[in-house]
């Protein structure tokens, strides 16, 4: 497959989806892409005005390479990589009623940072139980990345993971410009389950920063949410990995101090006292980590991974508890 003849198709009409349209069209390498946007109107108004009027409006597209549609079948079938940008709560909807024949001989990727709620399966097993992709087919696209920081053009690093050493250079070479370093990795699991579970720790962090503590604790926090994080992927996929590579560590601390970060802004809303069906109606974002702190929980029923600090955020988001209630419990298992 030739650089300079790709064409890429990128599902999803977000704010990450928007910084990764932009990604691929200020590479050279990246000829045509095909955006779907699930809303017709939204996507007619974006070929109409070249921007994202929800989010990221900021960017301007240059339409010469870029076909926005919301027929999502027309897009995959253009297509020689698709890359999903989707929150995971609407995956299972948009795509399991597809022909799997649209996905095959197709580099399919994810840039999801969640877990399918259907089937609390990561990205890469769903595409390949329910799409049949092959495992040599898939990638997956992780940070540490905001899409904010994607428009304003600051220096970004992305890793790109699969168990096929071409499907990931294809991938990264895809992304790589003045703005985006990359790097690949074998270690699809590791890094998706990474990515899911940063999430519920800026949540944790958001939670903590409601509640009025400072920098010194959220030092703890991390410290020992890196530590969650390597035990739980090991008990789920165990490989030698450096858990302190930026895939891992590097994404859990933009996640959990971003100012960009939504799921730490649900957190904070919810220690600042917020009930949580109040904090989702003020935020115009999904906030991944939601989802992710009931399937990692249901997960951890059977893995029994020591992890305070994700049942924390299980307690204050699905058990209705006040995080004054129970962010003694925390402090004392933390060290």
């Amino acid at each position: 497959m030739n650089n300079e003849h790709t064409s890429i198709a990128v599902l999803g009409g977000g704010s990450w989806a928007t910084a990764l349209v932009k990604i691929l069209l200020d590479n050279s390498l990246s000829k045509t892409v095909h955006w779907w946007i699930r809303n017709e109107q939204k996507a007619n108004y974006l070929h109409s005005h070249k921007h994202n009027r929800d989010y990221l409006s900021s960017i301007t597209f240059d339409l010469e390479h870029l076909n926005v549609t919301s027929r999502i079948e027309t897009c995959i079938e253009s297509a020689d990589i698709v890359i999903l940008a989707i929150p995971s709560a609407f995956v299972h909807a948009s795509l399991s009623s597809l022909d799997t024949a649209l996905f095959k001989d197709k580099i399919i990727v994810s840039a999801v940072k969640g877990l399918i709620p259907e089937t609390s399966e990561i990205l890469g097993d769903y595409f390949k139980n329910l799409l049949n992709v092959e495992s040599s087919c898939i990638g997956v696209i992780t940070g540490p990345c905001h899409a904010e920081e994607v428009a304003l053009e600051k220096l970004s690093y992305l890793t790109i993971a699969s168990e096929d050493s071409h499907t990931a250079n294809k991938v990264s070479s895809l992304l790589k410009g003045e703005f985006i370093k990359t790097s690949t990795t074998d270690d699809i699991y590791g890094t998706e389950y990474s990515a899911v579970l940063k999430n519920v720790y800026a949540i944790a962090a958001g939670i903590c920063h409601g509640l009025r503590f400072g920098d010194n604790f959220q030092a703890v926090l991390v410290s020992n949410a890196i530590r969650e994080i390597k035990r739980f992927i090991a008990a789920v996929h165990p490989i030698e990995r450096d858990i302190d590579d930026s895939a891992y560590l590097g994404d859990l601390v933009v996640t959990t101090y971003s100012q960009f970060s939504r799921n730490r802004t649900f957190g904070n809303m919810l220690g600042k006292g917020y009930s949580v069906k109040s904090a989702q109606l003020e935020m115009n974002m999904v906030a991944e980590g939601y989802y992710a702190v009931k399937t990692v929980h249901d997960m951890n029923q059977s893995l029994q991974v020591d992890m305070p600090l994700a049942d924390f955020v299980y307690e204050v988001v699905y058990n209705g508890k006040r995080a004054k209630s129970v962010i003694e419990n925390l402090l004392n298992a933390l060290n």
